[in-house]
């Protein structure tokens, strides 16, 4: 019988052990690759993911500067409101948060959810839902409760005053920064610097360390805007334009001296707190980007370089009986009306177009287009408005005679209203050009920087400021502009009516009117110019009958809004009898009447009258009230003619009437010893 072989149970238990340890040794290796992976090809990602779930950086939005007018009123300012922000990652069912959300924000539609659950599902670490949501928005999804769904505080730009000044301050985005008029201008300076914060949190997302860095708040802008005069400007401009039936309007209203703009007013305009809403034509800032041909009001130009080259005085005599004048061999201009010859003064008061061209003739095309500069035409005025339009002035080396004659009238350039309220300016304040500015300060700190006044050149002698504003005031008396008369005061003034180019023609139907000037007269508080696009109401077309009123409404409320005193026989001052120990007001009516005379004593009749002619106002009383004589005055400067004449003889208390003017003449500069107002 044959012997069974042994059972062989040692190679067996090596084959086992030999898989088993190949088993093992694969599952090592296959460990240690993915570690590999994770830690070395995929090491960047996780890094990533992981600082996404524990940090979070968030980027804390400075305070703009407030903007205030000249008075401290805020025209605009900031407030934290809440945005609404998701982390995709946290967010499981991008569909159902989006649903979510959008009912609690109550104002979504069915496009706006489909948006926001595709900006969940793309999976970045951070994407807003909402910004600069109301407090019952926030409230609302905030009670949601949702994982990934979180608020963050930022500044909304707020302006209290809604409409007002809206061109000149301009309006903010949502990202903070100035978008247009000052807000963009001085961005840099309003804006401020933004914070961070770093915020770590663990696995179950509760923080635990915050380091921040916090923001810095911008500067604060004070402009010369004076906001109750803003407010007029605004709202006798917007009656003036829609009882015009205009297409819209500019009101300019300067300090002729300082070139400080205290109001700057368009219609139609908008409310920067909803600026997405308006239409773009409403945020068009008029003032500074919106040029026209000046027309009539461009005649001051013309008569300033004639009386400063000596090519025609004011009383020189100009034949335009035609009523009509040909340039050329086909072009006529004609006057409105047959005026006969007049003085170059009624010129300008009767708006002749025949006599303005001849003036510019005698001047010649590089001696107005030299004056046309020095007004500041054809440049920009003011670093305050980036977008101002600099304006159409020809080449004078290219005027033809007919260009040279639409210029001398008012025609063939192109300005803007600011411009012509400096250039009026120039002459209100004696012949300086002033660089007009609306930021009068800036506060950053608690420090408060002045902008400085500056005059960019001088454009007339002091003499030729004094004789065209003698003409103005005539304008204004009994020329085109009687409808700016101001009762108790002095109004120097030119009216403008220009017709429009439309495509490419001059328009039959619409006109420009317009009217420049500054009040009162011969101590002027302020420098405004009207310009009303395309009339079409009951006062017609013309800048006598359209813009004139509007000047004198905005005029008349300036003067009193400042407490400015008549300059046409203004009221006695009132003094305190000294007698009465300062409890008795008198009013005074002539030095004859001033405390401590007695009236009862006879007084013997005054021989020789002085002769006051070449003294100031103040020398001419002064020297008057030694004789026991009264005085009623009339314009101010130096007295050019006064009654009784010198050398009369008068009784006591006899009322002397004395004729001043600005005028300035070698005889009234060596006799007067007073000192000359001017």
């Amino acid at each position: 019988m044959a012997e069974k072989p042994a059972h062989n149970w040692r190679n067996t238990l090596k084959r086992r052990l030999l898989v088993s340890v190949l088993l093992l040794g694969g599952w090592a290796v296959s460990i240690e690759a993915r570690l590999a992976y994770l830690q070395v090809v995929r090491h960047s990602h996780y890094t990533e993911r992981a600082e996404n779930q524990q940090v979070r950086t968030i980027e804390t939005a400075a305070e703009r500067g407030d903007i205030l007018d000249r008075n401290g009123n805020v025209l605009a300012y900031s407030v934290e409101v809440d945005s609404i922000y998701v982390v995709p990652t946290e967010v499981g069912d991008p569909d159902a948060a989006a649903a979510a959300l959008c009912r609690a924000l109550k104002d979504c539609e069915a496009r706006d959810r489909s948006t926001l659950a595709e900006r969940i599902r793309r999976g970045r670490s951070f994407a807003y839902v909402r910004r600069q949501v109301s407090t019952e928005q926030a409230e609302r999804v905030a009670a949601l409760k949702l994982e990934g769904v979180g608020f963050v505080k930022e500044n909304r730009r707020f302006y209290p005053n809604k409409e007002l000044g809206a061109h000149l301050l301009g309006y903010v985005g949502i990202d903070n920064a100035g978008l247009s008029g000052l807000e963009a201008t001085y961005d840099s300076l309003i804006r401020g610097h933004s914070g961070t914060m770093l915020v770590q949190t663990d696995a179950r997302r509760l923080v635990f360390s915050r380091l921040e860095r916090p923001p810095t708040s911008g500067a604060t802008l004070e402009l010369t805007m004076d906001q109750t005069l803003q407010h007029i400007a605004e709202r006798e401009l917007r009656v003036g334009v829609e009882e015009n039936r205009a297409t819209g309007g500019t009101a300019v209203v300067m300090d002729p001296l300082t070139g400080e703009i205290l109001a700057l007013a368009n219609w139609p305009s908008f409310n920067p707190n909803t600026y997405r809403e308006a239409r773009p034509e409403t945020k068009r800032n008029r003032g500074v980007q919106d040029l026209y041909e000046p027309g009539s009001t461009f005649k001051i130009v013309t008569a300033s370089a004639a009386f400063e080259e000596h090519v025609v005085a004011p009383d020189d005599l100009i034949d335009v009986s035609a009523g009509r004048i040909k340039i050329g061999k086909t072009r006529v201009i004609n006057d409105d009306h047959r005026y006969g010859v007049i003085s170059f003064t009624d010129v300008i008061v009767k708006s002749s177009n025949v006599g303005a061209i001849k003036a510019g003739f005698k001047l010649g095309p590089l001696k107005l287009g030299e004056y046309v500069s020095k007004f500041g035409f054809g440049r920009r005025t003011s670093p305050d408005f980036p977008g101002e339009s600099s304006g159409i002035v020809w080449d004078p080396a290219k005027l033809t005679d007919s260009a040279l004659a639409s210029l001398s009238m008012g025609y063939q350039v192109a300005v803007t209203p600011l411009q012509m309220a400096v250039a009026v300016s120039s002459i209100a304040n004696g012949g300086s050009l002033p660089e007009p500015r609306i930021v009068r300060a800036v506060i950053q700190d608690d420090k408060r920087t002045p902008v400085p006044h500056k005059v960019v050149r001088n454009t007339v002698t002091a003499n030729t400021a004094a004789v065209l504003t003698e003409i103005m005031e005539q304008v204004v008396e009994r020329g085109t502009g009687t409808r700016a008369k101001i009762p108790g005061f002095t109004v120097a003034g030119k009216t403008g009516t220009a017709q429009k180019v439309v495509s490419g023609r001059y328009s039959r139907s619409d006109y420009n009117a317009s009217f420049v000037g500054f009040v009162p007269s011969r101590k002027p508080q302020f420098a405004i110019v009207v310009v009303v696009d395309s009339p079409h109401g009951k006062n017609g077309y013309y800048g006598g009958t359209v813009a004139a009123p509007i000047f004198q409404r905005i005029a008349d409320a300036a003067l009193r809004l400042r407490g400015v005193t008549p300059s046409v026989n203004p009221q006695p001052p009132i003094i305190v009898d000294p007698r009465d120990g300062g409890n008795r007001p008198l009013q005074v009516r002539g030095p004859a009447e001033l405390p401590g005379r007695n009236e009862s004593s006879p007084q013997a009749p005054v021989k020789g009258v002085p002769d006051l002619r070449g003294l100031s106002a103040r020398g001419a009383m002064q020297a008057i009230a030694r004789i026991g004589m009264k005085a009623r005055i009339r314009g101010a400067g130096v007295v050019v003619d006064q009654q009784p004449a010198p050398g009369s003889t008068i009784e006591p208390g006899t009322t002397a009437t004395l004729t001043l003017e600005r005028r300035i003449t070698a005889n009234t500069e060596s006799s007067s010893s007073g000192g000359t107002q001017q």
